[in-house]
């Protein structure tokens, strides 16, 4: 039931990696990630506040700082995902760390700033080095997991590598919110800057992978076969841009307490799918679990919409977080189906760009419908686009039916 005539779906990493605990190949890996995202989750709950509150600028603004890590993202996946290929994901993680652990100190430079513009300046160019960092780090992570699981437990890979990615944000939008009651914006940039530092020691620990040979497909015949796939994950992922750029705002409007709840509690959901349901796209086909993902996320977002009150809000978040977490995985597992091994880091590249699309344009889009509706309206839209990926991953079920013998 694959959807081309492909390699071999086990690489020689991976035949290597089936003598070994599948766990004990991947945990540094998740490890590497985790850290990484730790850098990306301190400053969520933080930054929206630090920009509206103390820079003064007002919700389109606060869309832009928070979406410009995902432009930087987005309009170098193509590259990183190249450099994995040609010079091995190691090489990519490396340097996406480096420049992610930049970007916390770069925090700190912007908080030194007096003048709000050019402390705003200063920021958007450490969101921009931390857009870069993370293109290459996840990038690499992804074609380092899926060159020594295989192909064939892609699913299984981007579950992981997803509990390691959310799993830092629920723990980092807390954490962060403590540094900075204690330590201040400098001294919560600090910790976002040796989250990736610290990432660095943990390398040597991976399996080293080697680039995959052959004929690789020019870029726009990757973008053709994966952009269904794509698009059904930049419309599911719209639910947690608006979590995590104006939840924290929806809470201070509604005078409801504990706004990183929100956010801990969709992270902490998020893992607990990937826990207890990971390995269904692997099994199931991901057009069938990425209907049920969708579905159950959109409830959670028009949880958001009508909440009245701060626990309804955090249990709509964590509903969200369930169902998006199967989004990722599923919608990825119709993705890499349809490229060969060699191109397996343009199209991840290519793939978790659709991502970076929702946070660097739909999110500054929400930000607009914020400042015409409320914020509760970001929550209506992202429920919309819930629905609208779930009818993508109905079309995608469809195709494969038919491919069926």
């Amino acid at each position: 039931m694959t959807t081309h005539t492909s390699p071999p779906l086990t690489t020689p990493a991976a035949s290597a990696a089936l003598t070994t605990p599948l766990w004990k190949a991947l945990a540094p890996i998740c490890v590497i990630v985790f850290m990484e995202f730790l850098a990306m989750g301190l400053p969520l709950p933080i930054l929206p506040v630090h920009v509206h509150e103390t820079l003064g600028f007002g919700s389109f603004v606060v869309g832009l700082a928070m979406g410009a890590q995902s432009w930087a993202t987005l309009l170098t996946r193509h590259g990183a995902g190249t450099w994995s290929d040609q010079r091995g994901p190691r090489s990519a993680t490396v340097l996406g760390l480096a420049l992610s652990a930049l970007a916390g100190a770069t925090y700190a430079l912007s908080h030194a700033v007096p003048v709000p513009s050019a402390s705003l300046a200063v920021l958007l160019v450490g969101r921009v080095l931390l857009g870069l960092g993370e293109s290459l780090v996840i990038t690499g992570a992804l074609s380092w997991g899926v060159a020594l699981a295989g192909r064939e437990r892609s699913g299984v890979v981007m579950s992981w590598v997803g509990i390691a990615m959310y799993g830092a944000l629920a723990a980092g939008a807390p954490l962060g919110s403590l540094l900075q009651a204690r330590y201040g914006f400098a001294g919560m940039s600090s910790a976002a800057a040796l989250a990736p530092m610290s990432a660095l020691g943990v390398v040597a620990l991976a399996r080293t992978v080697q680039p995959v040979g052959g004929a690789r497909l020019p870029f726009y015949r990757v973008i053709g076969l994966i952009w269904l796939p794509g698009l059904g994950l930049t419309l599911s992922a719209l639910g947690f841009g608006a979590i995590a750029a104006f939840s924290t705002l929806r809470f201070g409007e509604e005078g409801w307490s504990h706004a990183a709840l929100a956010m801990s509690a969709f992270g902490s959901a998020y893992v607990l799918a990937r826990l207890l349901f990971g390995g269904l796209p692997d099994t199931f086909g991901g057009a069938r679990v990425a209907m049920a993902s969708a579905a159950v996320a959109a409830v959670g977002q028009l949880g958001m919409w009508l909440a009245t009150s701060g626990a309804m809000a955090v249990g709509a978040a964590a509903l969200t977080g369930f169902g998006f977490s199967l989004a990722f995985p599923s919608f990825g597992v119709e993705a890499i189906r349809r490229v060969p091994p060699q191109n397996r880091g343009v199209a991840l590249g290519a793939y978790t760009a659709c991502f970076d699309v929702t946070m660097g344009v739909g999110v500054p889009l929400l930000g607009v419908v914020v400042g015409v509706s409320g914020y509760g309206a970001a929550f209506a839209v992202s429920a919309l686009m819930a629905l609208a990926s779930l009818l993508i991953a109905v079309v995608l079920s469809l195709r494969v039916g038919r491919r069926s013998p």
